[in-house]
């Protein structure tokens, strides 16, 4: 998906975000503004996993929710 319309469609999908990385707070979602990298982050962070496997969830994440 686009960044583009992802940042524009962020506010709406924070939602289903919360519910796949449950331990993101709502503020911290808000933060990354749709931003992959900084979502990759945020979860490698929280979650413990690599660079790679964060990357790939965010990827699939955006490509299973247009």
């Amino acid at each position: 998906m686009n960044n583009d319309i992802i940042a524009g469609k962020w506010k709406q999908m924070t939602g289903k975000a919360k519910a796949v990385w449950g331990e993101l707070s709502d503020d911290e979602l808000t933060r990354t503004e749709g931003n992959a990298e900084r979502l990759a982050g945020l979860i490698q962070e929280r979650y413990g996993k690599t660079r790679e496997q964060a990357q790939k969830e965010v990827r699939e994440f955006f490509d299973n929710n247009p």
